[in-house]
């Protein structure tokens, strides 16, 4: 609907004074200026030139800020992967240490005992030192 009418705007506005326009329409429309032609193109160059222009420096921040994301992103996944690997290195490291307390709470099992026996030797010295005298 909308081209078929602008047809025949166009049509009609290119139609010689004399003669009626083709499609046979109630209004006139006046002729066409073509210094306004001239003009309404020129602008349109200078819009198309000014969108050119806005396209390029949209671009151009995109480039930049996708190279600002994938420098993001990628120091994220170095960050990732450093802090994986030291808390495989801090799990280890406990394994470590339990199994040497471990180790640490079997060699001190017999201590008691020991401390038992000095005990007893100890009261049997004092007796023996009290029977010396």
């Amino acid at each position: 609907f909308v081209a078929n009418t602008l047809e025949r705007r166009i049509r009609r506005s290119g139609a010689p004074r004399g003669e009626p326009p083709a499609g046979g329409g109630g209004s006139s429309i006046p002729a066409i200026d073509p210094g306004a032609l001239q003009d309404v193109v020129a602008l349109a160059g200078q819009v198309a030139a000014q969108v050119d222009e806005l396209l390029r420096n949209v671009h151009c921040g995109l480039q930049a800020l996708t190279a600002l994301s994938v420098g993001c992103i990628q120091t994220y996944r170095d960050g990732v992967e450093s802090l994986g690997e030291a808390a495989d290195l801090s799990i280890r490291a406990m394994y470590a240490l339990v199994a040497r307390c471990e180790e640490l709470d079997r060699a001190m099992q017999p201590v008691p005992a020991l401390a038992k026996r000095i005990r007893d030797m100890k009261g049997t010295l004092e007796r023996l030192e009290g029977l010396c005298k």
